[in-house]
Formats: C-alpha cells, structure tokens, sequence
C-alpha cells in the first residue's frame, strides 16, 4: 500500500478558506429556481481586466447589449462616462472587437459626433443591473434600460420634459477599427445601417453586421453626419444619425435594434420575428429564460456570497458561442456565402484555446442540444471556409493563440455524445487539420508548425520568423505548441480508435508522446528546440522561451494524456509530489489558502503571465490563465489527491461578488466555467476525452437537471454534507450507493449515473491513495 501524508490543518487555514462555506447558522435560505436570476451580479468581472460586461443578453445571444466607457472591451466598473450602448460584446475577451453602433440619448442640439466627447457622466448608485436587463442613470437626466432577445436590443430612454430629446446612432465608432459605415433613415420610425469593422488582437480580416432601428414613436426631426459635420434633415451619411422627440408630454422612448451578419433583409428578418413587443414583455422573456438556464443546476448550502458567485459564474458561462443564423435560418460562412442552416442553429465566436479546456465540457453536460448545434457548426466552418478554425469571430479567423485546439473541442463533443450523425464527417476535417497544414490562400493558420512537427517530433521554436498568416504564429511559441499538438493527438487516437480507424489511431497515439521530445533531462522540466534540434533560451524554467504566455514550470503538466509518462520523466511519484508542493506553494498554502492564492499564484498586473520569464510567480501556478487550469488535478495521478482539494479550494477564493472577482479574463467563459466544474466537484482533467476528475464540493448538495435524450439518467445530484473548510477531505464516494474508489468518473458512467455521494472529514483519508485510483493514461 503507498504510504501517504497526511498533513494537519492549521487554524489560519481554516479561517482564511472560510469563504467557501457557511455554518448551518449563517446559511440563508436557498432560492426557488424563479428567483436564481436575483443570485447572479453582471458586474463581476468589470474591473481589474476580468472584461465581462454588465449589459443586457439571453443565453447564447448575437446581440449583447452593454455600456461601453472607454475601455477597449467595453466596460470598466472603475470609468464614469458612458459612450453609448452598443450591440455587440464579448464576455471576458482579451483583445477589442465589436461594440457596434452605440447608442446615447441626449437633450439639446447634436454638435458633436466623436462618443468620446459627447460621453454622459454616471454613478454606480444609478446603476442596476441583473440577467437580460440593465438600468442607468445618465448625468443629462435621461434614464436607460436596456434587455435583449437572441437577436434584437431593446432600449428604453425616459427623458425630462424637452422639445429636444435625442437618439444617437453612431455607425463609425465601436470597439473594433472601422472600415467603413453607412447609415440611412427610412421613415418616420426606422433607421438602417451598415457598418464594416476589423480587428481583434491584432488586424484581421473585414467583417460587417447589418441593423435595423425601429422606435416605437415618430421622430419630430432628424439628421445625420459625415465625419465632425452635421447636416440637420439628411437621411443618409457615413458617420450616424440622430433621432428627435418631443417629451413635454410622454416622456418615455423605446428602441428596438435587430442586427444580422448576412445582410440587411436579415435584419429585417429578425426584427419582424423577435421585435414588436414592449420593452416589459421583452424583459420579462429574457428573465424567464434565464432561470430556466440557473434551473439546470441547483445548489444546497453554502452562505449568499457563495452562491452568488457560483450563480454569477454558471451566468457567464451561457453567454457564448453565439447565434450566427438569422431567424430565417440563414447565415453567411466563412467563404461570405450564404447558407441555411438546416436541421440546426449556427453559432460563432469560437475562443477555443480557452474553451476546450473547461466551457465546451460544462455545457455538454447543461446545454447539450446548444452543445450539438455548436459543434456542428464548426464543423460546417471547416467544410465551408476550407479549414477549422483556432479563434474565430463572426466570419473571420483570428489566428489568435496557438496549438490545435480545436480537436479536443470536437473530440469533447464526440465523447459526449454530440456528433451523432456527424462522427465520420468530424474525423474526416480533423484528420485534415492533424496530419496537414491549410493552403497558404486561406486565412487559417491551422498547425502551422505541423511538417516540422510530423518529421522531427517538435514544433521548432524560431521568434524571428515572419507570420506566414495574421494573428499568432506557432513558430513563436514552439515549446508549448509541441505540448499542445500532442494532447489533440491523443485525444484524435481515441476518435479514431472508438470508429475503428486503428491504424490512424495508432499513429496519433505515437504521436502523442512526442512531448518527450521537448523534454530536457538536464533540467528536468520542457524546454524548445530550434530548428537544428537544439535546446534553446534560458535553461533556467522560470525564464524559458517558446511557451505562449506562461513558462516552463507552468506548462510542465500539460501532458494530460500521460501523466504516468511525465511523472517518469520528472524521477517517480515522489519527485513529482516534490515539484507539485513548490509550484503552489503548498505549506504555505495550508496555513493561509487566500493569501498564498493572493500573494504568491498571483500579483501585479493581470497580464503579467504575457512576460512571463520577468513575472514575480513564473515558478508558481497561476490561476489567471488557461495553461495551469487542469495542474491542480495532477495530484490524483501522484497519490495524494487530498491536495487537488486543498489547491482547487484555495483558488476557489479568487472568485468574489466584487467587480474585480475573476481571476484574469474570463475569455468566453472559460474560467467562470471552471468555478462552476470545481465548485460541483467534477471536472475533465483529459480536456477532449471523456475523464472527469472527482474533489470535494462545496456545497452540500447540487443537483443537475440533464436533458434526457443525450443523459439518460436525468440529472445526477453530488452530494457532501458537512463539507466546510475544516471538513473539506473525501473520505468515502459512492456512485449510486455503491463505495467508489477511484479519483476519476468516465462520461460512459457519469450517462447513466443518479447520485454521486462524498463523505467528508477533517484529515486526509486513503481514498484514491491506490495505484489503480488515478486517470488512466491514453497513449
């Protein structure tokens, strides 16, 4: 039997996780599903580079109705004018895109047309803000409201009594940087636009959205503008237009804006099909529809804060992919052709570098029938646009980020059951991606490394080489991308094992051990080879090179498909367990969980992991960004997985009710995601294949509603009564009223599932200790 430790708790410790629980005592009395949209806070994640947004959406909306001050992504809880309420957002993402056609009532004679100047002042006391709904009180005296459908934003103004109550539209100013604009006022009611933007983290190919503005009262005058100049009476220019109205009387005025990515019948489309009702009606569906959304998991104990988080977290974790297909079921690819969308809905904005690791897995499990559609449609970018996409938005690739991403996001789907109908299509496109690189006349970049790698082993690291294609090159960041290429590889043998490709699956499997390639016995830890084969940069793991936004110390667990290889590598389980307590800190940790998470995982700006060779925690794990997010789970395949709860609940203490409670961008929902999955106390430490690592609640009970057609049990409740930050270690699991040992549920087992039941206690037990416990390897 191997012989564990068992570490004793200190009481600083018990006190600082105390966050994460509540005693009986404090806990309030939990909300009816109805009431689970008074939990979530849309201003977490507003401040402190978290870049969510406070603004009005349904779940998996096109139009994203949001305040925009200033900052490149739009909001920032610490700015105090407002620029308008545009369209168009993104939850949590990195880079600047969207913000289309901000919208600013305003009293008086339009004589300004930049949004910067003519910006309304604001207070967060005026502020208010809860799913599908957000209220503002401007500095001019005008009152906003704003809610949404998929596909249309609604936007009620009330204004003091004036002859001179405007709207302003404003079609060349967003997020993004504008290419060109048109705008055109139809009637009395109705205003059209065009607009064509491009941008991202860096430039990308044009992309434009179409709108259509229809107030639910005539204008008593108008104009437009072209650049700074206004011309009272035009119906057409390039800059925007303003609307006029008369509120001595009825003071209130409602907007409603449809957008489409197809063309300006599409927005047509959507207006008939989603506009029309009141601004109440509008509000009321977007409320229902989201606790119908928070419905789907429900959560015993825990104090309000907890819960409030958890619900903010489960919140943002539904705002995207989005809906790309108008209401005619129509939608415009990624070779800017227009297709229907046949027997399911076509999404877009794809952060996959972030979201295989977590949200694609969460809403498998709750949003199943979303789930399918999504995968299908990025299998229809592949089949259209010519390749699989890395980071795309609306109908542009961005190149953004590195590796291959986007075969663990479909082979995820696959074993989830998603792709039914579509599995050989799916293999066929991803056996495309792994095995070539895209035509140079395409704009995906794909495995741009991918010749090098299939000869040699390794991605070859070479930051003077030109960007064959925009966005990121994987030639710029060869160390991880070798450790990223392997892990899709593996997660590809299993798909092809599981459609009886063997021979392909035995060849991807190879494959995947080539992150040994990358692996410097020397130094013990990855380290990228240049061109010759030569180790290269800094031996020193704290300061290497060709690891995207992190370091070697940070990438060392990326091999989720072989832990038993790495640990090997590193010299044995006790090696390992050596290496895994430096990296978070773990003494330390026991005695002050928030404060390690605080004071030595992070510190300093929030993108310091971007100089991560200078960062004060480049030794550390860091719980900001994507690369680390599977590493605490590491310890169930070193035999001691009573860590994984100590660090994963220490983590957990990052995420707070406070505008600056996300650790670093939420990227999509990607780490809001990874609250929710750690929170429950499943997660899928083997992002692409069905193994969802098991650790302690913290919550007394949660119960998953399932869809029934892809989980036939139902729902599955997980269970931990007691749990606490003193009681916080597994002693005993049953599945289904039957011991459980093992560290790890399969998506086999987890289908069929009913009740997941974690006993918990104050000291580490030898539950999972057994060599047989861990996550198998996949190679």
């Amino acid at each position: 039997m191997r012989v564990t430790r068992r570490p004793r708790l200190c009481l600083a410790g018990v006190m600082a996780a105390s966050a994460l629980y509540a005693t009986p005592a404090a806990r309030a009395a939990e909300p009816t599903v109805g009431h689970l949209t008074d939990l979530v806070d849309p201003f977490i994640g507003t401040q402190n580079e978290g870049n969510t947004f406070p603004g009005a959406a349904v779940p998996f909306g096109m139009v994203q109705l949001s305040p925009d001050t200033g900052h490149r992504t739009g909001y920032d809880y610490a700015d105090r004018r407002i620029r308008g309420f545009s369209l168009v957002h993104l939850s949590g993402a990195g880079c600047r895109i969207g913000g289309d056609l901000p919208a600013l009532p305003t009293t008086g004679d339009v004589t300004r047309t930049d949004y910067a100047r003519y910006a309304a002042g604001f207070r967060h006391e005026d502020e208010r803000a809860s799913p599908g709904y957000y209220r503002v009180g401007l500095s001019s005296g005008i009152g906003t409201e704003l809610t949404a459908t998929a596909r249309t934003g609604v936007q009620r103004y009330t204004f003091p009594a004036t002859d001179k109550a405007n709207v302003l539209l404003n079609a060349a100013q967003s997020l993004h940087k504008p290419v060109a604009s048109a705008v055109e006022i139809l009637d009395d009611r109705t205003v059209r636009t065009e607009i064509t933007g491009r941008g991202f983290c860096r430039d990308t190919p044009p992309y434009t959205v179409y709108t259509l503005t229809r107030f639910d009262r005539p204008f008593t005058a108008y104009g437009t503008w072209d650049g700074a100049t206004v011309t009272p009476g035009a119906r057409t220019g390039s800059g925007g237009a303003y609307l006029r109205f008369d509120t001595t009387r009825e003071r209130a005025v409602t907007a409603t804006t449809a957008l489409s990515y197809v063309d300006a019948h599409g927005a047509a489309v959507n207006l008939r099909a989603e506009g029309g009702r009141s601004f109440d009606a509008v509000r009321d569906a977007a409320r229902r529809a989201w606790a119908e959304r928070l419905g789907t998991v429900r959560v015993t104990g825990g104090d309000e804060t907890r819960r409030r988080t958890f619900y903010s977290s489960l919140y943002r974790s539904f705002l995207a992919p989005n809906v790309g297909s108008d209401a005619d079921r129509r939608y415009r690819g990624w070779d800017l052709r227009v297709h229907r969308a046949q027997g399911f809905t076509y999404y877009q904005n794809w952060s996959l570098w972030d979201t295989y690791r977590t949200q694609c897995q969460l809403l498998g499990l709750l949003a199943p029938r979303e789930a399918r559609d999504m995968a299908v449609s990025v299998l229809r970018i592949g089949e259209e646009g010519g390749w699989l996409p890395k980071w795309g938005y609306g109908t542009v690739e961005t190149n953004i980020m590195t590796g291959d991403p986007v075969t663990p996001f479909l082979t995820n789907a696959y074993q989830q059951g998603l792709l039914a109908g579509y599995e050989e299509r799916a293999y066929r496109a991803l056996k495309r991606n792994a095995d070539g690189v895209p035509p140079a006349g395409l704009p995906m970049a794909g495995r741009e490394a991918n010749a090098e790698y299939i000869a040699h082993g390794f991605a070859p690291y070479d930051k003077d080489r030109p960007r064959a294609k925009l966005g990121d090159s994987d030639f710029h960041q060869g160390g991880s991308v070798t450790l990223e290429y392997a892990l899709s590889d593996a997660m590809l043998a299993q798909l092809a094992r599981g459609l009886g490709h063997t021979g392909d699956a035995a060849r991807y499997a190879a494959r995947s051990r080539n992150y040994r390639h990358v692996f410097d016995p020397s130094t013990g830890f990855f380290r990228a080879r240049d061109a010759s084969g030569a180790f290269t940069g800094p031996a020193d793991p704290a300061h290497s090179v060709g690891f995207h936004e992190g370091t070697a110390w940070q990438y060392q667990w990326l091999v989720p498909q072989d832990l038993p290889g790495l640990i090997g590598l590193i010299g044995g389980e006790r090696a390992a367990n050596d290496r895994l307590d430096a990296f978070f800190g773990y003494e330390r940790l026991l005695a002050d969980p928030a404060g390690t998470a605080r004071q030595v995982w992070m510190h300093g700006d929030p993108y310091d992991y971007y100089d991560a060779g200078n960062a004060g925690n480049a030794d550390k794990y860091n719980p900001q960004n994507e690369p680390d997010l599977i590493a605490p789970y590491t310890y169930l395949s070193t035999g001691q997985p009573w860590k994984t709860t100590d660090v994963v609940h220490a983590a957990l203490t990052l995420f707070t009710d406070s505008p600056a409670g996300i650790t670093g961008n939420d990227d999509l929902g990607t780490m809001s995601a990874w609250h929710v999955l750690t929170s429950i106390g499943l997660f899928p430490v083997q992002p692409g294949y069905g193994t969802w690592g098991l650790s302690t609640p913290v919550f007394d009970r949660v119960e998953l509603v399932l869809d029934r057609r892809h989980w036939p049990s139902g729902g599955l409740t997980v269970s931990a009564p007691g749990t606490s930050a003193a009681d916080r270690y597994v002693q005993t699991v049953r599945a289904d009223g039957v011991p459980y040992g093992r560290t790890y549920l399969t998506t086999g087992a987890l289908r069929s599932l009913r009740a997941l039941a974690f006993t918990v206690g104050p000291r580490p037990s030898e539950w999972g200790t057994a060599p047989q416990a861990a996550p198998p390897a996949l190679t």
